[in-house]
């Protein structure tokens, strides 16, 4: 008895799989950010995090993580480099010694403010390639699977 899978099975999956697909649309909007944000010097991810911090209050680290879909671990290896350019503090949290609170710094809300424009018209521009596919349809679905 043979384990070879037919190649039909390959294609179908390729052209099925939603997992494949949404994997290859998060690496290419990435790419896509990536190179928008480099004049300002972030990353797609490192915006996205400077922006989940700006907050009224600094946040813990654990919702930021939930919020990011990141573990701890992750979150704080994405932290250092901020931190070290000075963009964000990591400080004790008053009630509670034990925990940290993500603090973004004057100088990371003035690079996230010169990135939000940036972010704006590349986000515009990506909704605009969509045609007739609603963002907002999709946003909804993505959201029903995370």
């Amino acid at each position: 008895m043979s384990n070879t899978i037919p190649f039909e099975t390959t294609l179908e999956v390729r052209d099925t799989c939603l997992c494949l697909h949404v994997q290859r649309a998060a690496r290419a909007l990435a790419r896509r950010f990536d190179d928008a944000l480099r004049p300002v010097g972030l990353t797609n991810g490192q915006f996205s995090l400077l922006m989940s911090l700006n907050r009224p209050s600094p946040p813990a680290m654990m919702p930021t993580a939930q919020l990011l879909a990141m573990d701890r671990t992750t979150l704080t290896a994405a932290l250092k480099p901020l931190e070290r350019d000075g963009l964000l503090t990591i400080e004790a949290d008053p009630a509670d010694r034990r925990s940290r609170r993500l603090k973004l710094t004057e100088q990371g809300h003035s690079v996230l403010a010169a990135a939000l424009p940036i972010w704006r018209r590349t986000h515009a521009e990506i909704e605009a390639a969509l045609g007739d596919l609603l963002p907002e349809t999709m946003r909804q679905g993505l959201r029903a699977l995370s």
